[in-house]
């Protein structure tokens, strides 16, 4: 995991985003924070499951199906099922030793 702090390449409500191999972070001091961190990890691991390429395929068409589902661009965002992986796992840091693969399925 390769940490960059660029504030401006992120929207406004937006602390962070991971771009295989990175973690984009908003401010300096996300980079001791364990639970955001681990929150990302989980991402670059679904990235690296789905070969990245197919990753960002998959995130963007169940935005979009989310987004039409919901109405809502934030609804959309936390219902995407990676994103409810991770959330709901962000606090548990021995998560990814015991991670199967794909378990982003289950939340689908």
């Amino acid at each position: 995991m390769i940490l960059i702090v660029r504030p401006k390449l992120l929207r406004k409500n937006y602390n962070g985003m991971t771009l295989w191999p990175f973690v984009v972070l908003k401010h300096h001091s996300l980079k001791e924070d364990a639970v955001f961190l681990n929150h990302e990890k989980i991402h670059l691991r679904q990235q690296a499951e789905l070969l990245i390429v197919f990753f960002y395929i998959w995130y963007v068409l169940e935005f979009l199906l989310r987004w039409l589902q919901f109405g809502n661009r934030y609804k959309a965002y936390r219902n995407i099922s990676f994103e409810r992986e991770a959330y709901y796992h962000e606090s548990e840091m021995d998560y990814l030793k015991k991670r199967n693969i794909y378990r982003f399925l289950k939340f689908m």
